[in-house]
């Protein structure tokens, strides 16, 4: 029990690192200003649902992808460890700052509700990356696909709240608190694709380490 626990817990720490939607929370707020109640939360499902079947897909498919592109787990260790690292240093230099509404069709708001808002900015490169590093450890391991299936669930509730309660959020932290929780997501983000080189480094090189 306590694995399972563990196991749990190191996979929503590393997902909600990478896959939080702070970033997005501005473009999302000028987007559902002047927008109706039930058109706010079509806008939230749809951003919500486009970052959960992106976590979904890397879960299950990516692995697949790797050995087709005949890819080790090691070079891909390293590859996307230097991706977090980037999107940490990203995260740490990173402002936010008010975006202005502007007016557009509700089928282009949808549209933008799934790119950028549901990808890169709340489900990106990095969690992708982070999500397939995730299965690898969790191969032919039941409960850690629990584990991890548990914690991209978890995730996938704090977007739909964040997004739905976004003006609150926003309202309460204001733009140095988002900046704040970013600088946070981003430190943590860097230590977890440092950690990723180490291991792919590892794992390629075991004679050197």
């Amino acid at each position: 029990m306590m694995i399972n626990s563990t196991s749990y817990q190191h996979y929503l720490l590393g997902l909600f690192a990478v896959a939080n939607n702070i970033p997005a929370i501005p473009l999302y707020i000028s987007i559902i200003q002047n927008l109706s109640r039930e058109d706010q939360h079509k806008i939230c499902r749809t951003a919500t649902l486009t970052a959960f079947l992106t976590m979904l897909i890397a879960m299950f498919v990516g692995l697949g992808i790797l050995n087709f592109f005949e890819i080790s787990v090691p070079a891909f260790r390293i590859a996307g460890g230097l991706l977090l690292v980037n999107t940490g240093f990203a995260m740490l230099n990173a402002e936010q700052k008010p975006v202005s509404a502007t007016a557009l069709s509700f089928s282009k708001i949808i549209s933008t509700a799934v790119i950028p808002i549901g990808i890169p900015l709340t489900t990106g490169a990095g969690t992708m990356t982070t999500i397939i590093l995730f299965s690898e450890t969790a191969h032919d391991k039941p409960y850690l696909n629990f584990a991890l299936m548990g914690a991209i669930l978890t995730i996938t509730a704090s977007i739909y709240f964040s997004f739905r309660y976004a003006p609150k959020i926003v309202q309460l932290l204001d733009v140095t608190g988002l900046n704040v929780f970013t600088k946070i997501f981003g430190l943590i983000t860097l230590a977890l694709g440092i950690q990723f080189i180490v291991n792919g480094i590892s794992g390629a090189f075991p004679k050197i380490m």
